[in-house]
């Protein structure tokens, strides 16, 4: 029972960070960029009821796929708007990123400097909150790279388009989320995914030893 309470909870707060820091980048980067659309509704921030979309939460934590709150942007005030879209679009999967490194470098420090905490309570609990949180920041890094409308990879991926094409295409349609459905479903998406996390994960732990002298 312990050990189903504390994964549950791991589980819990991973996805309302990944969540929350995702969108809360968006809109920080748009606002960089010159739009103040985020700020004046309360979205640049950490304050996980500022961007969970709670049937979205239930989603990712039944289904493994779920959405928060989109962070309104109006990219008329950016003075190159692509390059605005883009930027803004890239911010979210790079802030799941770097929130996974630092959980994992943070793994790394607690196992260099006392690795009996980890068999405490405490220490366990910890243990499994980085861990979860570093494992589904990385995945949701990776699944809105995916360049399909509406996920932030099809606005980043695909800016050696024409603008005119460019915009016409990352305003998605049905057939997109269709389609985008329909892999999830067959489980098309989930080996590819999986070997690209594992190779993440594993070039973050690489790298934090490497820092700590590990």
């Amino acid at each position: 029972m312990l050990w189903n309470l504390e994964y549950i909870v791991s589980l819990v707060i991973a996805v309302i960070l990944a969540m929350s820091i995702h969108e809360m980048a968006h809109g920080l980067v748009s606002y960089w960029l010159g739009d103040p659309t985020a700020k004046l509704q309360g979205r640049i921030s950490l304050n996980p009821f500022a961007h969970v979309d709670w049937l979205g939460v239930l989603c990712l934590l039944l289904f493994h796929f779920g959405w928060a709150k989109p962070v309104p942007v109006d990219p008329s005030y950016y003075k190159d708007r692509k390059t605005g879209i883009i930027w803004t679009s890239f911010a979210g999967p790079v802030a799941n990123f770097l929130l996974a490194f630092v959980c994992i470098f943070c793994l790394i420090l607690i196992l260099k400097l006392n690795p009996l905490f980890l068999y405490s309570n405490l220490g366990s609990l910890l243990e499994s909150i980085l861990s979860m949180t570093a494992t589904l920041n990385i995945g949701f890094g990776l699944f809105n790279l995916i360049p399909v409308p509406p996920l932030d990879g099809s606005k980043v991926l695909f800016a050696f388009l024409p603008d005119e094409q460019y915009y016409r295409f990352i305003q998605g349609s049905p057939f997109f989320m269709l389609v985008l459905v329909v892999l999830i479903y067959l489980g098309i998406l989930s080996q590819p995914l999986s070997m690209m996390q594992n190779g993440i994960w594993n070039a973050f732990v690489q790298i934090c030893s490497f820092l700590l002298g590990m």
